[in-house]
């Protein structure tokens, strides 16, 4: 479809996590009519026009993380010379922990066009398979490698209430895992899901630790972590009283009101509103200084 400003048009193409037959037939349509196609890996894109039948004219060039910082450029070139550039990744969604952003920004900000082909995405097929709560969630993409720097972004999400999913590499997945059953404690429910699609694919269910110590003995192929989000507390602790005696002893810390009941929300897994009205409540209550 032409686009309403002359440019050409970017489409961002998912490809499948695993098996090929989970391709959309638009997905060979779109790669078919591109004039160029930016791939993460140009020789997987061989592989995946091959498997799809489909023959192309369009220019290839490589995108991936060491490059796309200078190809972003031409790419933008292309599509204001009323070009169709169809960006793909080796698996999933570009943009999603995968190169892709800084070209959709930099082509928003030309009145570019942008659009997508949906298809497989890890993430909502680990969240979906895990068996743990999909109605509020995060995505939390790759840990830093680093010990320390891993284990403090562990601890600043101890008290997520939602459900958290992250990618991880093999050979880094059981020191995650156990970083984790540190900072969310080792009974955590969690759920490592390996080779989503493939032949040999497997979700692997239970408490961090006890996950972390299945990784350590064997753990390979694509891995994504979909763990549980903090546990609602008792409800005694949800009692207006002991909310607002929360947000009293924050205060009597330093911290500013409105900041305290944002801190109390977010620890009891509560609506700020539900906190300022159990703050508002007690007031009433104590009457007269």
């Amino acid at each position: 479809m032409p686009s309403p400003t002359g440019h050409g048009r970017l489409v961002l193409a998912a490809t499948p996590i695993g098996d090929l037959a989970d391709a959309p037939p638009r997905l060979g349509q779109e790669l078919a009519a591109a004039d160029v196609i930016a791939a993460e890996d140009t020789r997987r894109l061989r592989r995946l026009l091959a498997a799809l039948g489909v023959t192309t004219q369009a220019r290839v060039v490589s995108y991936f993380e060491g490059n796309e910082v200078a190809r972003t450029d031409g790419l933008v070139e292309a599509l204001r010379a009323g070009q169709q550039v169809v960006l793909v990744t080796d698996a999933g969604m570009p943009a999603v922990s995968d190169p892709g952003y800084r070209l959709v920004r930099a082509a928003i900000d030309a009145g570019v066009a942008v659009t997508a082909v949906p298809g497989p995405s890890a993430v909502l097929t680990a969240l979906a398979l895990s068996g743990l709560p999909v109605d509020r969630f995060c995505f939390e993409g790759f840990l830093p490698r680093k010990a320390g720097e891993r284990s403090a972004v562990l601890r600043s999400l101890a008290a997520e209430p939602r459900t958290m999913v992250f990618f991880e590499a093999p050979h880094r997945l059981a020191a995650s895992l156990a970083a984790m059953a540190d900072a969310f404690g080792p009974d955590r429910e969690a759920a490592v899901c390996r080779e989503l699609t493939k032949t040999y694919e497997e979700v692997r269910r239970g408490g961090l630790a006890e996950l972390a110590e299945w990784a350590g003995q064997a753990a390979r192929g694509e891995i994504t972590v979909v763990v549980a989000g903090r546990p609602v507390a008792d409800r005694a602790s949800h009692e207006p009283g002991a909310l607002a005696a929360l947000v009293r002893d924050r205060e009597a810390a330093g911290l500013a009101r409105k900041d305290a009941i944002a801190e109390v929300a977010a620890e009891a897994g509560l609506p700020k509103r539900d906190v300022y009205a159990a703050v508002v409540s007690a007031k009433r209550g104590a009457g007269p200084a």
